[in-house]
C-alpha cells in the first residue's frame, strides 16, 4: 500500500458517518479536506509520485530536459534576465503574457515563474527545486497551481469558475498562480471577462497567459500583462544542446547528422528532441547521416549535388538517370523538389560567404567550384522562383512526376533566364551608354504606313 493512504481511512470513514446519504452526493472537495491533515495529503502525492518515476523510467528528452531555473532557458537570454531580476527585486506583476513560437520555452518560463515565486527561500530569482513547493510544482500535482488550457475552456464560465476560485487564498503556497495556456483561444465575452480580475486581482494571485498568436489577444489585455516575447532559438544553440544530451546519454554520433536535426527543429527545441528521439530509435544510438537518409526518405544533398552537375553540363541523360534512380529508391518527386530548394538556398549563402552553423547547417563537400562558378545571383533567384512554382503546381497536377521532369528539363536553360527587372536594368544601361557618345544628331524618321513602303538605307 501506498505510504499515507491508511491514515487517510479513519477521516473518510468519519466523514461517511457524519454525513446523511443525500448529504453526501454535494460533498464538496474543500469540505472533505478540512477533515484530513494536509500534510498526510502532500505525502501521499510525494510518494505516489516517486512510484510512478520508477515505474515509468524512460521520459522523452523534451520532457527529461525541460528547464527548470531561468538559467536553463537556452536562446532566451533576455527574458531569462528580465524575469529573474524582477522577481529577486520583489518587483512581481500581477499578470504575465509570455509570447512565441512553439517548443521555444513559454510554459517552461510560466512553470519557473511559479517555482520561483513560491520557493521556500523566495521570491527569488533562482528556486531551489528541492523544496516541496519546488518539487510539487515541477510534477504537476500542486493545487494552488493550476494550469488551463485555453482551447477546452474558452466560454465565459469558465472565467466565472477562476473569478470565484481567485476570492480564497492559497492552501500551501504563498501565491495561487494561474497559467493559461493559448490565451488566445478564448472567446470575446471570455476575454472581456478577465479585464478586470486581471487589472486588480487579489494580492496572492499571479496570472501567466502563454500563445503562440499574441496579434489575437485583445489589446486590452496586452495593456494589462507585461509582456514577453520568446525568440526562435538560434540553430548552433539547438546543436549545442544537442550534442550534450547525446554525450551524455553515452550515443555516437556524426556531427553532420547533428546539424541537420539541429536545422530541421526550425528554432524549436522541443521540435529538435523529438526528432533526435526518433533518429535516436531506429539508428541503435549511432547516429549517422547515412542512415537518416535510409530511413526517412530523404534525398541527400549528395545525390542533388550529381542532378546540380548535370543542369551545370547540360546533360539530360545523366540529370533524369539519376531523377529516376530516386524514384526507384522510394524518393517522391515532391521530396526531390523540396531539397532542391534546401540546396540552391544554401548555395545562395555560400556565395554570400554565409557559412557559420548559425545560418545554415551543411557539408560544403557537396557544393563544388564548378557549381559555385555556374551560377550567379540572378541564376539562383530565377531557379528558387521556377521551383516554388513547380511544387505549388504539383499539389493540384495531374500527373507529378511529369511535372517535376519539364522543371528539370527547364533548369537547363537556367541561363536563358530573364526577369522584368533585368530587362529595365538592361534598358537603363543601353540609354545611358546611348546617352553619353558623342555623335552627330539624328533626325527622327517618320514610322512607314501599311502602303507606303520602307526605304533601303543607300550606302
Amino acid at each position: 500500500m501506498v505510504p499515507g493512504i491508511a491514515s487517510l481511512t479513519p477521516g473518510l470513514i468519519w466523514l461517511r458517518q457524519a454525513e446523511p446519504r443525500q448529504d453526501r452526493k454535494v460533498a464538496t472537495v474543500s469540505h472533505v479536506l478540512s477533515h484530513i491533515n494536509h500534510l498526510v495529503v502532500k505525502e501521499v502525492f510525494l510518494s505516489i509520485s516517486v512510484i510512478l518515476r520508477k515505474t515509468m523510467p524512460y521520459q522523452v528528452t523534451a520532457t527529461k530536459y525541460r528547464p527548470q531555473t531561468f538559467d536553463d532557458l537556452l536562446g532566451q537570454e533576455f527574458v531569462a534576465t528580465t524575469l529573474k531580476n524582477s522577481i529577486q527585486n520583489k518587483r512581481i506583476a500581477h499578470a504575465y503574457l509570455l509570447s512565441g513560437p512553439r517548443g521555444v520555452g513559454k510554459t517552461s518560463s510560466a512553470r519557473i515563474i511559479a517555482k520561483a515565486l513560491n520557493c521556500v527561500e523566495g521570491p527569488t530569482g533562482t528556486p531551489c527545486n528541492q523544496c516541496d513547493n519546488c518539487t510539487s510544482i515541477t510534477n504537476g500535482y500542486n493545487s494552488d497551481v493550476i494550469e488551463i488550457d485555453g482551447a477546452s475552456n474558452t466560454s465565459i464560465n469558465d472565467i466565472r469558475v477562476i473569478q470565484e476560485e481567485i476570492l480564497y487564498p492559497p492552501v500551501h503556497l504563498r501565491y495561487k498562480v494561474y497559467i493559461i495556456d493559448e490565451v488566445h483561444m478564448l472567446s470575446k465575452s471570455a476575454f472581456n471577462a478577465l479585464l478586470k480580475t486581471i487589472e486588480e486581482p487579489p494580492a496572492h494571485v499571479v496570472f501567466i497567459f502563454a500563445t503562440t498568436e499574441i496579434n489575437k489577444v485583445l489589446a486590452t489585455i496586452r495593456s494589462r500583462c507585461q509582456q514577453f516575447n520568446l525568440r526562435l532559438i538560434p540553430v548552433d544553440v539547438i546543436f549545442q544542446a544537442l550534442v550534450k544530451i547525446l554525450r551524455e546519454n553515452q550515443v555516437q554520433f556524426e556531427e553532420e547528422a547533428v546539424k541537420w536535426i539541429a536545422n530541421e527543429g526550425k528554432g524549436s527545441m522541443r521540435d529538435a528532441f523529438t526528432l533526435m528521439d526518433q533518429v535516436v530509435s531506429f539508428c541503435d544510438n549511432d547516429i549517422t547521416m547515412a542512415k537518416i537518409i535510409s530511413k526517412l526518405g530523404l534525398v541527400g544533398f549528395e545525390r542533388i549535388a550529381h542532378i546540380v552537375m548535370g543542369i551545370v553540363e547540360k546533360d539530360r541523360k545523366k540529370i533524369y538517370l539519376e531523377y529516376f534512380s530516386l524514384l526507384e529508391g522510394g524518393i517522391s518527386p515532391e521530396q526531390i523538389i523540396i531539397e532542391m530548394i534546401k540546396y540552391f538556398r544554401n548555395l545562395m549563402f555560400i556565395k554570400a560567404d554565409l557559412t557559420t552553423n548559425k545560418f545554415i547547417g551543411f557539408n560544403p563537400a557537396y557544393y563544388s567550384e564548378d557549381i559555385q562558378k555556374a551560377f550567379q545571383y540572378e541564376d539562383i533567384e530565377n531557379i528558387l522562383e521556377l521551383l516554388f512554382k513547380s511544387f505549388d503546381k504539383s499539389r493540384f497536377s495531374a500527373d507529378i512526376q511529369t511535372e517535376v521532369e519539364v522543371c528539370l528539363l527547364k533548369l537547363i536553360q537556367f541561363e536563358d533566364f530573364i526577369r522584368p527587372k533585368q530587362i529595365l536594368r538592361e534598358l537603363t544601361h543601353l540609354k545611358k551608354q546611348f546617352d553619353q557618345s558623342p555623335g552627330q544628331t539624328r533626325q527622327p524618321q517618320p514610322v512607314p504606313t501599311m502602303n507606303q513602303p520602307v526605304m533601303e538605307k543607300k550606302n
